[in-house]
């Protein structure tokens, strides 16, 4: 295990043994930082839409083009 991977792994087993209370504020206080939020919310729409098949770039701003938004 990579050190990295050590250091986060010491941090989850410490966040999840603290209580919900206690749990529930640290997260609060990850999102209060904006860019965290940004990350997290970009990552969950990631996820949601990996089966997705994807386009060329072109193929997207072609259609933007056509419906007069680019």
């Amino acid at each position: 295990m990579a050190k990295t991977e050590a250091i986060s792994e010491v941090f989850w087993q410490a966040f999840q043994s603290l209580p919900a209370a206690e749990r529930r504020a640290i997260v609060d206080r990850l999102l209060q930082d904006e860019r965290f939020r940004e990350d997290l919310l970009d990552i969950s729409v990631i996820l949601e839409r990996r089966g997705e098949t994807s386009r060329a770039y072109e193929d997207f701003a072609d259609e933007l083009k056509r419906e007069g938004r680019l």
